[in-house]
């Protein structure tokens, strides 16, 4: 059996198969360093340098056969396209893994009322403050809540305050209540899975 056309005297090789190994390599490690980035943003101490070591390697890997064929074009496109596809990637991987907690802050437009006593009774831990805003009066409702909640939370803000201004910010660190006592409500199995403090 001839394997000729997988050595790098091959056409195929040089044009399809070395590309495609390039681009699919950046695709890897900028995967990695991406949710690297977002780890140790989040305080991964232990994870993050592990995904580095393998970011950097599979790295190396792709630039080495960059230098090697440094009057081929091709290798340079698909180095780019890798690493913007990677990119995208560990986003997309990062916003499905909803990792640690964030801080939402809530001005609702009309009376707050029946949002924080919905807000109460799902469990969530609110605090209210009062602002003034360029249209006069305001309320401030903070929450800190896991990230893979925020969907919840977005919805009953839209069905109790529809057109509340909020923001979302990450929470590296939450201390004196962690939210790692939570536990889901059990008595409503027909609304969504919101979270209260255990008892």
């Amino acid at each position: 059996m001839d394997f000729g056309i997988f050595t790098g005297d091959s056409a195929l090789f040089t044009w399809v198969i070395l590309p495609l190994l390039i681009f699919l390599s950046r695709i890897t490690d900028q995967s990695i360093g991406t949710l690297r980035l977002i780890f140790l943003s989040k305080g991964y101490k232990l994870l993050a340098p592990t995904l580095g070591f393998f970011e950097v390697i599979i790295w190396l890997l792709a630039v080495t056969q960059i230098f090697k064929q440094l009057d081929n074009f091709l290798y340079y496109i698909v180095y780019g396209l890798g690493f913007a596809a990677g990119n995208y990637l560990g986003m997309t991987i990062e916003e499905k893994l909803s990792l640690g907690n964030v801080v939402v802050r809530i001005i609702p437009k009309k009376d707050t009322t029946d949002l924080v006593n919905h807000l109460s009774e799902a469990g969530y831990g609110i605090t209210r403050v009062g602002a003034e805003g360029s249209r006069g009066p305001v309320d401030i409702i903070l929450t800190i809540i896991p990230r893979k909640r925020l969907i919840n939370l977005i919805n009953i803000i839209t069905q109790y305050n529809p057109n509340a201004f909020f923001t979302v910010e990450d929470v590296k660190m939450v201390k004196h209540g962690t939210l790692e006592t939570l536990t889901p409500i059990k008595d409503k199995p027909r609304s969504p899975q919101f979270w209260r403090k255990s008892k």
